[in-house]
């Protein structure tokens, strides 16, 4: 493919090491130009030819670089951001895209006034699971859904050694904005804007002071309740996934392999990557005349060079991107609103 978008990335941690950079080098669309390394130049290495800059200044500097990935920590964001629009970029900027609304209209504003796109890297609708479940759900055979359950749990009672994520005084810390843009994408993209919101937010580590908890409850119009948690306190998971129906009912757990493949070394383009294991299918059940069938269902294959070719075909083709603004809003009116 001709016409490749030059690309920096603003980061080569584990973020640009795995989430961005094998997309970026084996998608045709795109060429990895330039990458910000202030201490150890490393990309190169995986890379040859990518440029290191030793600040986000330089990166900006490369007249021949058309998008930015903004990789950064989360209170980064909206600055880099800024910067990248006012130096005539189009933007990735990773998850949470601001810490405030208010944030966003303004970054939204700014590429509209330069004619830029701000895109959204929201790549957990491109799992494997989440995927089934919107299968599932689009394909109506769960009936009129009453019961919505999504979670995304671990269990890490160390502090994490990023102090900017423990600090509570720093824009964007603790989980509700770590892991919680991430089902809170899932559930607006797929229900829409709920006609009540009510957040709960805690604290558990030993130490900790920000939040290490969250549970978002979604009422909509019709009975519907959606349930949207994360925890890093859950030793023996539940399913990530739990949808009731009139119709029928599907659990599915968290079971996509993308991250592990690709911190391993495996390339987007291998036959095997985003192919969850035996034994991780969905089970979905089904009503028919009081009489309940249970059968395992497969997901579709992970695949994260999904977004990469959205972010193409927005900037080369105009199309819309599947990440729309109003769901970016929706998602920080949660994040920034008051707790219970």
């Amino acid at each position: 493919m001709t016409n490749s978008i030059q690309t920096g990335l603003l980061a080569f941690g584990m973020s640009g090491r795995i989430f961005h950079a094998p997309f970026i080098h084996t998608h045709p669309g795109f060429a990895l130009r330039a990458v910000v390394e202030r201490t150890r130049q490393q990309a190169a290495q995986a890379y040859p030819g990518v440029q290191s800059y030793g600040s986000v200044a330089e990166l900006l500097a490369d007249a021949a670089l058309e998008l930015v990935i903004i990789n950064t920590p989360n209170n980064t964001h909206t600055e880099l951001a800024r910067q990248a629009l006012l130096a005539g970029k189009h933007v990735l900027l990773e998850k949470p895209v601001a810490t405030t609304p208010a944030e966003l209209d303004e970054l939204l504003q700014l590429a509209q006034e330069r004619g830029l796109h701000l895109l959204a890297y929201q790549n957990r609708r491109w799992d494997s699971d989440f995927q089934l479940v919107r299968q599932v759900v689009e394909s109506g055979q769960l009936g009129q859904l009453t019961e919505v359950h999504f979670r995304f749990d671990r269990y890490k009672a160390a502090l994490n050694a990023k102090v900017f994520k423990e600090d509570p005084t720093t824009p964007g810390s603790g989980l509700s904005y770590d892991l919680g843009p991430h089902v809170l994408d899932q559930a607006l993209s797929l229900f829409g804007w709920p006609e009540r919101v009510h957040k709960t937010l805690a604290s558990h580590r030993p130490g900790s002071q920000v939040d290490d908890y969250f549970h978002f409850h979604l009422a909509y119009p019709g009975g519907l309740n959606v349930f949207v948690t994360g925890s890093l306190l859950t030793a023996a998971p539940v399913p990530a996934y739990v949808l009731h129906g009139t119709r029928g009912s599907l659990h599915k757990q968290r079971a996509d392999v993308q991250e592990s493949q690709l911190d391993q070394g495996l390339l987007p383009t291998a036959a095997p990557y985003g192919q969850e294991p035996a034994g991780t299918e969905g089970q979905l059940t089904l009503m028919h005349e009081a009489e309940a069938t249970t059968s395992a269902v497969a997901a579709p294959r992970g695949n994260y060079s999904g977004l990469f070719d959205a972010v193409y075909q927005t900037i080369r083709e105009g199309e819309p991107f599947p990440v729309r603004a109003e769901e970016l809003r929706w998602q920080l009116e949660i994040l920034a609103g008051p707790a219970a």
